[in-house]
């Protein structure tokens, strides 16, 4: 294969699955009219806690079930200004059971979702415990120097705690294929590390439902489905809105991946940068594995941790490497000066500044309907037709790519010097333009399993099913070179700015 491809599926991206009918099995969920707190809708597996049938269950106030301290509780939620994942605990009435379980609160402009699931009082540990391994953890990755670093220590904390047979984390590139940068796992598992899973694998609709909600788990791949009566929301008249809940069910399709992967259990935990998807935690377990809601919360609290250390020391590094772009392009611009000439970036040492400003191979200056390069650029007859392309496109800002063939055919007689380009127009009309080349960088990318068969319909085109194999996959990518980054196109885009006003200046003035 010679071209990367985007593995991002449109029609995984717009199924339904946060408006749906049901739940996971291992806990339950009660949707209340926000008012007077009746029950409006319930999941069918009520009746395992209160002996009461859900036809009966429906439209009767939740204060027949609950103790009164638990109603008081859902009452101060509905005036605390607060409207999604409130913690609660509650208890039923021992007529019902006596149940005591952790819920979450979730409240819509008409009514309330009510999810939860019981205490299991032999898995609860004190906060002392809790509380000392939350600031042992929070100690190391608050003391990591790089990314890589956090990653490969949260990852080793979580299977720690969890007891998962194996826990990666992979981060998102631009088209959201993910790559796995960490992994601790034991032998019953296929090792990922350094392999890439198609963006298809969670795809848009689940990425956005990641902002939402901090981890997903599945103890049971095998769960059978809980529905929820009735089957059409009485408030809103449709499926109801599950985005906010842990409970809720999970797509075949996602099903049948986690048995092609050979694991009955699964949580995912967010990694957020500048309010976006960055990466996913991922743990696996070979067998059915739950964890309770005090588990749960400590991953959920581990996502914050981890998403402000890794921002943090994305943001330094942005920082220090915007400071040293800004500082050469100002060499460069006093390199000008000092010659009045915009040429003068071609004499003394200007051209290995200009390459290493950019970290380009060659730069090619076209002024005064002359040519001047420095470094390893295309051959003459090349650079001619390449600016007549660019006239022809009026290139009037900065322009980049790391695969001109793909805009540009005639590219593919220099890709081997030329696969990338960075334009500063200098001055548009006169055909002035400066130019970066970057040379081909021939890339094996190694695919968890063959993407290109990541999804596999069935005849009829609706029905599909995932890939069965995640055996290493190489895909060899050429006539590519490496990304130019957003903040050399930030100094690119402040270099053309200063460049088209000199130039204006000594024409015109």
């Amino acid at each position: 294969m010679t071209k990367k491809t985007n593995y991002d599926s449109d029609f995984c991206g717009s199924l339904p699955l946060n408006h749906i009918n049901s739940i996971q099995s291992y806990g339950y969920l009660v949707v209340l009219e926000s008012v007077d707190l009746q029950v409006i809708q319930v999941s069918e597996n009520i009746d395992e806690i209160t002996g009461t049938v859900v036809q009966d269950f429906v439209n009767t106030p939740i204060s027949r079930y609950l103790e009164e301290e638990s109603v008081s509780g859902l009452k101060r939620v509905l005036n605390s200004g607060v409207r999604n994942r409130i913690p609660l605990n509650i208890s039923f009435k021992p007529a019902f059971t006596g149940l005591v379980a952790h819920a979450l609160v979730h409240i819509k402009p008409e009514y309330l979702i009510l999810e939860f699931e019981p205490i299991d009082p032999n898995a609860e540990r004190g906060f002392t415990d809790v509380f000392q391994d939350i600031k042992y953890i929070m100690s190391a990755i608050d003391e990591a120097e790089s990314v890589q670093e956090v990653a490969e220590i949260a990852i080793h904390e979580m299977r720690r705690i969890s007891a998962f047979d194996g826990v990666l984390m992979y981060r998102f590139d631009k088209d959201w294929n993910g790559t796995v940068i960490a992994e601790e796992k034991n032998d019953h598992l296929e090792p990922y590390i350094g392999q890439t899973f198609p963006a298809s694998d969670i795809p848009k609709q689940a990425r956005q439902l990641y902002l939402k909600n901090p981890y997903r788990l599945i103890p049971n791949r095998e769960f059978k489905p809980v529905r929820l009566y009735p089957v059409i929301n009485p408030v809103t008249h449709a499926f109801i809105d599950l985005s906010d809940c842990n409970l809720r069910s999970v797509a075949g399709v996602h099903l049948e991946y986690m048995k092609n992967m050979n694991i009955k259990s699964s949580m995912s935990v967010r990694v957020i940068y500048n309010e976006n998807l960055w990466g996913l935690i991922s743990c696996h377990h070979i067998e059915e594995k739950h964890l309770n809601f005090q588990l749960c919360s400590i991953f959920e609290w581990l996502s914050t941790v981890i998403s402000s250390r890794i921002s943090l020391l994305i943001d330094r590094e942005k920082f220090e490497m915007g400071r040293t772009f800004q500082e050469k392009r100002t060499v460069l611009t006093d390199l000008i000066y000092s010659k009045d000439d915009i040429s003068g970036l071609l004499m003394e040492d200007g051209p290995d500044k200009l390459l290493d400003l950019f970290s380009a191979s060659g730069v090619v200056v076209s002024l005064d309907h002359k040519l001047e390069s420095s470094g390893v650029v295309p051959g003459k007859n090349d650079l001619d037709n390449l600016l007549l392309w660019l006239e022809g496109k009026n290139v009037d800002k900065v322009f980049s790519t790391n695969h001109i063939i793909d805009l540009y055919e005639d590219a593919a007689d220099f890709a081997e010097v030329g696969s990338g380009l960075l334009v500063i127009p200098i001055h548009i009309e006169r055909g002035e333009f400066l130019i970066f080349f970057r040379p081909e960088v021939i890339e094996d990318i190694h695919w968890g399993g063959n993407p290109n068969e990541a999804i596999n319909f069935e005849k009829d085109g609706k029905n599909y099913h995932p890939r069965h194999s995640f055996k290493m996959w190489k895909q060899t990518v050429r006539k590519h070179s490496l990304a130019w980054g957003d903040q050399e196109l930030e100094v690119a885009e402040s270099l053309r700015s200063f460049l088209f006003e000199f130039r204006t200046k000594q024409l015109y003035n």
